[in-house]
């Protein structure tokens, strides 16, 4: 009995741990900044390669990069995370697109890697570390051709809170 809970207790904790890396994700797909600093210790820190900071100077450097795209969207992948008690490491692979603003119709498709270090503080776990491994990138002109006017028949999504994945 007592194994089985042990094993459903690590289970919960991997768990928490993943959605941590999706509601990172979603924060960022929605452009919403009270969801991004959600997922953090105040102390985290952050390694995006180019970017070397806290989570809070992560934030507003993120913050102030999104608006340089129309749309993006991370896609997790394969997924491990090894729970050792109040500590617990992860590595997710994504695959995120970049729709560009700008004079040109860009898409940039990133594949990479979030190596992440989670720790359980006073019961809660958020993430202490994040690492961003680049694995390859390409970069081409965007065939979105969608008709993306108030009548058009179909639901977008938006960078805000307006998203329809904001409404229950």
């Amino acid at each position: 009995m007592q194994q089985e809970q042990s094993l459903i207790r690590e289970l919960l904790d991997k768990q928490a741990c993943a959605e941590l890396v999706y509601t990172l994700a979603r924060g960022i797909d929605r452009m919403d900044e009270e969801l991004i600093r959600s997922v953090f210790h105040a102390d985290a820190v952050v390694d995006f390669g180019h970017f070397r900071g806290t989570a809070g100077e992560f934030v507003r450097w993120v913050m102030a990069l999104l608006p340089s795209m129309k749309r993006t969207q991370h896609c997790i992948c394969n997924q491990l995370i090894e729970v050792r008690g109040d500590v617990a490491h992860g590595e997710s692979y994504v695959v995120a697109v970049h729709d560009m603003a700008g004079d040109k119709d860009m898409t940039m498709t990133f594949g990479g890697r979030y190596i992440d270090r989670f720790e359980r503080r006073n019961g809660v776990w958020k993430n202490a570390r994040r690492v961003v491994v680049s694995d390859w990138t390409s970069l081409v002109p965007s065939t979105d051709s969608w008709d993306r006017s108030p009548a058009a028949p179909r639901i977008f999504g938006r960078r805000d809170r307006e998203d329809p994945s904001y409404r229950r």
